[in-house]
C-alpha cells in the first residue's frame, strides 16, 4: 500500500551554515535524507544543488550513516584517503599529508594504522568525519551520527564535529532526535511534523561561535529549547493520536533524561 511520508515540505540550506533537522520519531527524516543524497526519487516537485537538479548519488553530497561504513580491510588512513585516490583528485604523498593533519584534529594520529574493529565507537565516528571532510563535498548530510554513543562520548564527539565546522566551514545538513543536540550545533533549526512531514517551523539559532558548552545554561539557549519543545511535543501527540506510540515514548524519554522530568509528495529543497 502506498502512504505518504513526505509533503509540502520546502527548506533551503544556506552556504557555509550547518543546518539541523528534527522531527518526531518515523515522520520521514531518513527518507529525506535518501532523497538529498539522490538514493532516492520523489514522486513531486524536485531537490537541487546551486541550481542543478538532483539526479542521483554523486560526490557533491556525503552522506555519514548511524552505522559505521568503515571498510572493515582498510587501515584508518587507508579508509581516509579512499575517496579522493579512487578519483586521482590528488596523489598519494599529498592526500596522505592532508589525512594525517586531520587525524591529528581529532585524536587519531597514533591510530592511522588500526583497522577499524581496533577502534571504539567514538574514534570509528571521529574517522568517519575525517573520511567525508577530506572529500570537501558541498554538502555533508549527517544522519544521526552520534546515535546509540554512550552520554560522554556523544558529547566528545559533538565538541569534535563543531570545531571542525567552524574551521572548515562546508555546508552542513545534521539530522537529529536530540534538541539540545539540536541548538549546540546548529545555526538553523528545522522542525518537521508528524507523517506526512512538512516543515513546522525554521527557527534561526543566533548564538555565537565558536560554541561552548557553558551556553547550553544561557538565557539564549533556554529560550530556543523552549519554543523548539512546545512544537515537537505538539506533533509527538498528534503521532501518539494516529496510532505511533514510539514517537511520544521517544519524546519523553529525550525529555526525562535531559531535564529530570517525566511528562503524563515533497516540494522543493535547495
Amino acid at each position: 500500500m502506498r502512504q505518504v511520508v513526505i509533503e509540502d515540505c520546502s527548506f533551503s540550506l544556506e552556504a557555509g551554515k550547518l543546518t539541523v533537522l528534527i522531527g518526531p520519531s518515523g515522520c520521514g527524516k531518513t527518507i529525506l535524507i535518501n532523497i538529498l543524497a539522490g538514493y532516492e526519487n520523489v514522486d513531486a516537485g524536485s531537490v537541487s544543488i546551486d541550481g542543478e537538479p538532483v539526479k542521483g548519488p554523486g560526490w557533491d553530497r556525503l552522506v555519514v550513516f548511524q552505522e559505521t561504513a568503515l571498510f572493515p580491510w582498510m587501515t584508518t588512513l587507508e579508509n581516509v584517503i579512499y575517496g579522493p585516490l579512487v578519483r586521482r583528485e590528488k596523489n598519494r604523498k599529498k592526500l596522505t599529508e592532508e589525512a594525517l593533519a586531520l587525524l591529528k584534529k581529532v585524536g587519531l594520529a597514533d591510530f592511522k594504522d588500526k583497522y577499524p574493529t581496533q577502534l571504539s565507537g567514538g574514534m570509528q565516528r571521529r574517522a568517519e568525519l575525517v573520511r567525508a571532510l577530506i572529500n570537501t563535498p558541498k554538502v555533508m548530510i549527517m544522519d544521526e551520527p552520534f546515535r546509540g554513543l554512550d552520554a560522554m562520548t556523544r558529547e566528545l564527539m559533538q565538541e569534535y564535529y563543531v570545531r571542525l565546522f567552524e574551521e572548515h566551514r562546508l555546508t552542513n545538513l545534521f539530522v537529529t532526535s536530540e534538541l539540545e543536540e539540536a541548538i549546540f550545533l546548529g545555526d538553523r533549526l528545522v522542525i518537521l511534523s508528524n507523517r506526512p512531514a512538512k516543515v513546522r517551523k525554521v527557527i534561526e539559532i543566533d548564538l555565537p561561535r565558536p560554541r561552548e558548552f557553558h551556553m547550553l545554561a544561557s538565557k539564549e539557549y533556554l529560550d530556543y529549547k523552549r519554543e523548539a519543545l512546545e512544537i515537537l511535543h505538539e506533533e509527538a501527540m498528534k503521532a501518539f493520536s494516529s496510532g505511533s506510540k514510539t514517537a511520544v515514548a521517544d519524546f519523553i524519554e529525550a525529555y526525562s533524561e535531559r531535564e529530570g522530568k517525566s511528562l503524563a509528495q515533497g516540494k522543493e529543497i535547495h
